[in-house]
């Protein structure tokens, strides 16, 4: 007789392990010695594939299939990682074909209708700000740079930390070019230039810059709990409010180049250089002044 193939669900804390402590050990070193994730992706991964390895074991997708696009990506994507730990790659390609799981997650539509319905009143993110600086003043300093820099919530905290490190052991011109008033993120490329997701350089004024080195660190888990005891999370709101409002003074490409996306695109691959435009701090600081003046409580 065959064996029973195991139910493809998610384990809850404590349940039957099918493989093991010592393996998912060395499937989390496995993912780290990659090179490919930081270390919290890599806890990720390795829990999201620890939850749901029975969906593999036992050759039973289906489970899948009622997720949502962005969790059943989360899921593949471990799972596509455990698979070639353990040397079974072609059976999850096959496997993933047989149940027509694709990685695609939104459709571009779907992406941009969401954003339209999220937003009703142009000024609500901005009160939001204000609302959180008012709520949690020891975030305030920091929200005041996300605001102005539209760095992602990860990419913001780093450098706020850099600042405050590299301030501390007066080394703070190794990152920050006062005369220019910019943060140059490229300088630490393991911080700030990963596969995807990169950031090149922020334009930040100067006494902001001060405030900060004056600050304490700060990590995202901390920010992110006590932020959800008085409001929703909307840091990825600020920067689409950064990069909308930035369109009053720049142009695509200089916003997707302050915000650490480099297009395909011919143009932006071989010929866009920001140190050519000489203009560029201008019209960036016209519009970190209205945004300082917005998230002013």
């Amino acid at each position: 007789m065959n064996p029973r193939l195991l139910d493809c669900e998610a384990k809850t804390r404590g349940s039957r392990d099918s493989l093991g402590w010592e393996f998912w050990v060395k499937f989390e070193e496995w993912l780290l010695s990659e090179g490919k994730h930081k270390p919290h992706v890599a806890r990720y991964m390795a829990n999201y594939a620890r939850s749901f390895q029975d969906c593999f074991l036992g050759r039973d997708l289906s489970a899948l299939l009622g997720f949502s696009a962005g969790k059943r990506r989360l899921v593949m994507a471990s799972l596509s990682a455990l698979a070639k730990f353990r040397g079974e790659y072609d059976d999850w390609r096959r496997l993933a074909s047989q149940y027509n799981l694709k990685w695609a997650g939104k459709s571009k539509d779907d992406v941009f209708i969401e954003r339209l319905n999220k937003i009703q009143n142009p000024e609500e993110i901005w009160q939001w700000i204000r609302d959180l600086k008012r709520l949690r003043p020891e975030f305030a300093v920091f929200v005041d740079f996300l605001a102005v820099t539209g760095l992602r919530l990860v990419e913001a905290v780093s450098a706020y930390n850099l600042v405050i490190k590299l301030a501390a052991e007066r080394k703070l011109a190794d990152y920050y070019v006062h005369d220019k008033a910019v943060l140059e993120h490229y300088k630490f490329k393991e911080l700030f230039l990963r596969n995807t997701k990169k950031a090149f350089v922020s334009f930040v004024p100067q006494d902001l810059v001060y405030h900060v080195a004056e600050s304490k660190q700060l990590n995202k888990f901390t920010i992110q709990t006590s932020t959800k005891r008085v409001l929703p999370l909307r840091f990825s709101d600020v920067r689409e409010a950064h990069a909308t409002f930035m369109t009053k003074y720049l142009k695509q490409q200089e916003i997707d180049f302050l915000h650490g996306r480099v297009t395909g695109s011919v143009f932006m691959q071989h010929y866009f250089n920001p140190a050519l435009i000489v203009d560029l701090r201008t019209r960036v600081f016209q519009g970190i002044s209205e945004i300082q003046e917005k998230v002013k409580v």
